[in-house]
Formats: C-alpha cells, structure tokens, sequence
C-alpha cells in the first residue's frame, strides 16, 4: 500500500487547533497515510471497547484499590507502551517471516517506517507526560504547578486521545496489511493479563470478579478480532497469511448505470436552430447517431 501524498496530518492542522488537543491529536495520531477502516461498524465496536475499558479500569484504581493515583495510572500507561515498543515490531518480524513467499520486505518499507515513527512518538508523549507531571510534583511549588498546569492539562488530553485513536488503528499498521491491527490487539491484550493471571493479582477484587476484570479485555478484543478478519477475508479476500502485495484491492464503489428507457432526445426548439431547421440526433444501438434530415411542419390553412 503506497503512502498517500502530502503531509503527515494532511493540512487538517491550523494555529487555532492548537487550541483543542483533541483535534491535535486526531490528527497527530490518525495521520493521513492510514487506510481508511473497510468496516466502520466494527471501528465504532473497537472504540465503544476501549471507553468501556478506561471507564471500568479507573473505577477499579479508584474505588476498590482505596484511591487514585494520577502518577501510579502514568506509570502503568509507560509501562504498557514499553511493552508495546518491543511486542509490536516482534510480532510484524513475524509475519514479515510468513509472508516471505509472496512478496519482499522492500514493497512494504514506507508503511513499515510510518507504522515505527508513529509507535515511538506515542511512546515519547507518554514519557513526556510522566516526566513532567513527576517535576511538577517534585518541585512542591505552588508557582509551579500553576505555571506548568495548563500546559500538563493539555498534555494529557492529547495522550488521552492519542490513545484512543492508536488502539484503534494500532499505530497504522493497517497500512502495512490490512489484517495486522486486529492480529497486535489479540496479542497485547493477552500478554497484558498472562502477568496477572500468574501472579494471582485480582486488584482488590473477589476470585469470580478478578478473573472477569482481568479476562474481560482479551476476550472482547479476540472476538471483536475474529469478526473483523473474517468480514476482511469474506468480503474483501484479504487473508492474514498472505503478503499485502499479493492481496487485491478492495472494490470501490460501482458507478451508477444509466437508466433504461426511451433514447435521449434534444429539446427541441433551440434557439440557435431557427425555423424548420431543427435538427435531432438519436442516440441507438446501430451507431454513434443517426442524423436526421429537418423535420417538416404540417401546412398551415389558409385563411379565408
């Protein structure tokens, strides 16, 4: 897939976007280069998934864990993007690996690049948050905190929805196949809670509750995954095990045919035509047109 042309946010940016960090990071984090989604019902399900999960995990830190930790979530959220860092370019060196037969690692350079740039800038914005919300706290000044707060309050909304859009479109690697990013969801998620599962860390909750808290998020994710590789695979033929080169595109839209009916006639009575000599062209199957001679208006009757 090539990369589209322009700029990496498209010219959606102005100076007064700057304003609102959510358009920001709309465009930061969806950059032009990324396909648009063939299923859009299936986006709206990913998305309605990651809200429910936010919505259900800060309820766990803040009222069953005794508290909310602003820093604690930052740290948990730099951890999870460390391991993003390493899991993400392993499991596309996999699947690089698989698709060896069918096509060259060279056809797939831009997307792949794209895909890294946009992994490490998450992963810096996340760092960058963490370490000035640390400095604010360090420092202990009041001055500080109001002088750097708005800047901190537009950070995090920016991550906060840099983080949306990337686990949506996981860092643009459907611009690479079309069937990766559900393939790294399915991954991440499970490898996010093989670790509590082993240690046995419910967070707080009772043994029925931990273990849904904890399965709750790969299990949607793989069944949200399997839906959208097999609508990918049904409707568009494109197969998770073989090279993007070798898939075909996916259809656009059929134009519209003409309607069937009567064949097209000129208005008659142009202007530019006076008198007798109208002309009239009809279309048929025989040929191009046919070129009629000038129709003849009946006598008039005399008048008495």
């Amino acid at each position: 897939m090539a990369r589209t042309r322009g700029s990496w946010t498209g010219g959606a940016l102005t100076a007064r976007s700057l304003l609102k960090p959510q358009d920001v990071a709309r465009a930061v984090f969806h950059p032009a280069w990324i396909p648009q989604p063939l299923d859009p019902s299936v986006e709206r399900l990913k998305r309605f998934r990651v809200v429910a999960g936010a919505v259900a995990s800060l309820g766990v830190y803040t009222f069953i864990e005794g508290g909310f930790d602003f820093t604690e979530l930052l740290e948990n959220a730099m951890t999870a993007s460390v391991v993003l860092l390493f899991l993400t370019p392993l499991t596309v060196g996999a699947m690089l690996w698989v698709w060896r037969r069918g096509g060259t690692v060279r056809q797939l350079r831009v997307p792949l690049l794209n895909s890294l740039k946009l992994l490490l800038l998450f992963v810096g914005c996340v760092a960058a948050l963490l370490v000035l919300v640390r400095t604010t706290n360090a420092a202990g000044s009041v001055v500080m905190i109001l002088a750097v707060g708005l800047t901190m309050m537009w950070m995090l909304i920016f991550t906060a929805y840099g983080a949306v859009r990337v686990s949506g479109n996981f860092f643009g690697t459907a611009a690479v196949h079309r069937g990766l990013p559900p393939l790294l969801a399915v991954v991440t998620s499970w490898l996010m809670a093989v670790p509590d599962l082993v240690t046995g860390d419910l967070h707080g909750l009772s043994l029925t509750l931990g273990i849904v808290f904890i399965l709750g998020a790969p299990l949607t994710v793989t069944a949200l995954a399997l839906l959208e590789m097999g609508r990918l695979k049904r409707r568009y033929g494109i197969r998770l095990k073989a090279h993007p080169a070798t898939q075909a595109p996916a259809p656009g839209p059929v134009p519209p045919m003409p309607p069937a009916g009567a064949p097209y006639l000129p208005p008659q009575g142009n202007p530019g035509i006076g008198g007798d000599g109208l002309l009239h062209v009809v279309r048929s199957a025989a040929g191009p047109g046919l070129l009629l001679r000038p129709a003849q208006r009946p006598a008039r009757a005399s008048s008495p």
